[in-house]
Order: C-alpha cells, then sequence, then structure tokens
C-alpha cells in the first residue's frame, strides 16, 4: 500500500511542518512543545478549548484548530495518544484567565494523558474541566455507555466548544452546554476496505472483495457484524435505525454529518446522504444543517460514518456561528 512520503517514521513532524507553513495565518507550533499546536489569534478573557489525540485523522485534529473552534490541540502519533507535555503546553498557551476546557475521545491513552496534563494544570493554578467523548453507537450498549468510543460525532462537540466559548461564556457555561452536545451526539460507522500505518505498509484488518464490517472503529477496531456489501439505502436505514433506536430525535431537528474515512469519493458521500436523508424524512426527523465530506478519517481506510446531534434552540444557534480553521470554513 504506497504513500508519499519521506521517512515513516517522521511521518507525524513531516506533516506537522507542512500544515504549520501551509496555515501560517492560524496557527502556530506552541514553544513550549513541539507537538502542541494553538491559534495565532485568540479572543481575549475567553475560556480555552483543548483538544488532542493521534494522527492519521486528518483534518482531525489539528484542522479544527481556529476561530470559533478549538484554540489549541496536542498532537500524537499515528493513533497513539499524545503525551501530557503537549497537552499541557496548548493549556498553558491558551489560557487567559478564564479556564480551560479538555475535550478528547473515549480511549485508554487519551484519558490517562489528557487526566495527567489537567493535574499537572491544576497544580499552576490553571481551571480545568473536561469532556471525554463517547458517541460511538456499535462500540458498547446503551447501559454500558461510558465504554463507547468517540468518533466521528467529536466534530459537533468541537463546534458546540468553540462557539459558546468565543461568545465569552464562563468555563461552566461553555463546559454545560458542550456536555449538552456531548450527551445528543450519536455516531455509527461502515467499513469497505482497511488502511496501512506507514510503518508497516501492510492492511490494518482484511475484508473481501465483497464484503463490508458495519460498526467498525477508527483505528480498525471490530465492529458489530461483517457480511457482503449491501446497497448504500441500505446500510442507510441500518445506520439511522440503529442510531435512532439509541435516543429519540422523532420530531424534531438534527444536524447530520456524513463522514468519509479516507478513500471514499464524494460521489458515494452524497449518494449515502441522499439516503439518510430519506430515511430520517420517514422518521419525522428535521435536518436542520447537514456536512458531507472528510471530517475525522483512518487514513485511507474505505466508507463512511454517520453522525446526528439532536438540537435546541441554543445547539442550532451556536452550530450555524461561522468558523475558520487551517481545514474548514463554516
Amino acid at each position: 500500500m504506497k504513500k508519499l512520503i519521506n521517512n515513516p517514521e517522521q511521518v507525524v513532524d513531516d506533516m506537522l511542518a507542512g500544515f504549520l507553513r501551509a496555515n501560517a495565518a492560524i496557527v502556530r507550533r506552541s514553544e513550549r512543545d513541539p507537538r502542541a499546536v494553538v491559534r495565532v489569534m485568540k479572543e481575549p478573557d475567553t475560556v480555552g478549548v483543548v483538544i488532542g489525540g493521534g494522527s492519521g485523522h486528518k483534518p482531525a485534529f489539528i484542522g479544527y484548530v481556529g476561530e470559533g473552534m478549538a484554540d489549541g490541540v496536542a498532537v500524537g502519533n499515528i493513533f497513539a495518544s499524545p503525551s501530557p507535555y503537549p497537552i499541557l503546553a496548548a493549556m498553558q498557551d491558551m489560557h487567559q484567565g478564564k479556564g480551560i476546557l479538555l475535550i478528547y475521545g473515549n480511549y485508554s491513552g487519551d484519558c490517562m494523558n489528557f487526566s495527567m496534563a489537567a493535574e499537572l494544570a491544576e497544580m499552576e493554578g490553571i481551571d480545568v474541566k473536561q469532556i471525554i467523548v463517547g458517541d460511538d453507537v456499535a462500540s458498547a450498549p446503551q447501559e454500558e455507555a461510558e465504554r463507547r468510543r468517540g468518533i466521528a460525532g467529536e466534530f459537533f462537540v468541537y463546534k458546540i466548544a468553540g462557539a459558546k466559548a468565543q461568545s465569552g461564556a464562563s468555563l461552566e457555561e461553555v463546559y454545560a452546554t458542550t456536555m449538552k452536545a456531548n450527551g445528543w451526539v450519536r455516531s455509527m460507522g461502515v467499513a469497505l476496505s482497511p488502511c496501512s500505518l506507514p510503518q508497516t505498509g501492510k492492511p490494518s484488518f482484511t475484508l473481501g472483495d465483497d464484503e463490508m464490517e458495519i460498526g467498525l472503529g477508527v483505528h480498525g477496531e471490530p465492529g458489530v457484524r461483517r457480511g457482503p456489501l449491501l446497497p448504500a439505502r441500505d446500510v442507510a436505514k441500518e445506520l439511522v435505525q440503529t442510531i435512532l433506536s439509541d435516543f429519540d430525535c422523532s420530531g424534531g431537528e438534527v444536524a447530520v454529518l456524513v463522514n468519509g474515512l479516507g478513500s471514499t469519493s464524494l460521489m458515494e458521500l452524497y449518494i449515502m446522504y441522499d439516503n439518510i436523508a430519506d430515511e430520517l424524512e420517514t422518521r419525522n426527523v428535521k435536518i436542520a444543517r447537514s456536512f458531507v465530506g472528510e471530517y475525522v478519517t483512518s487514513l485511507e481506510m474505505g466508507g463512511c460514518s454517520l453522525s446526528i446531534l439532536k438540537l435546541d434552540d441554543e445547539l442550532k444557534e451556536l452550530l450555524n456561528k461561522p468558523a475558520r480553521t487551517g481545514c474548514l470554513t463554516l
């Protein structure tokens, strides 16, 4: 499996160098740690929103730093949590006296390292609150929701947090609103083909030419079932049914994200969106805002995920606030 790289052991640092040069007006490298990336300009006297995770998910997570979204990000190796030190560096750089909100996915390495960084920051007198995203309904049943992985629904959580923080709200207010969004987002994915890590060049898992896997995680974690490749309309129906059986959106408004996993064409994603919209319409669910494209990828994995965010007036207003990052203009 071929890649345009130089040294497989240096792909993250090489990627960071290119990303920073391409987006020098928006982001910069922290002088405290080379794996911390922060905003060039931040609104004064506002809560700092710091995110992070492993590399290989572009545009997540570095592509979400900018106006209206996150203020800083800690960058880990491919599919690996960043250490506590770039997380702490991003918090230190973006702290303006109103505290820091840390947001990260529900993975053991992230939970350990972000919590450790929060403790270090609190020792310096920085007020920190943490939110762990676990939107993947396929990764655990509802009664064990604390075990659910964070996948593409993290995008919605970051967007709500950034917009609320930029409004000048207190840390408690930003935390409360972002927690509401975190509780109202659900996701589920389907994989058609594997990715390969730069260090190995080998497929991360195997699927037959006529197979698909429903519920696969963004690092190749097992899904809920493997079976024959189905038409887009059948996949859309299963994703929507599974998500809406987990929380009730009937009669309400939602935001929808159809997310490509790395090598899925926009043609396929728009076909999926059309079928998903049909399924939601039959269930009396109105789409107020839609996003189609690559938001949380898995290197060059084939397939997509569906994320649904239930909206109220506050979340709808915040989601519609403009944002400009290195990878997104919303």
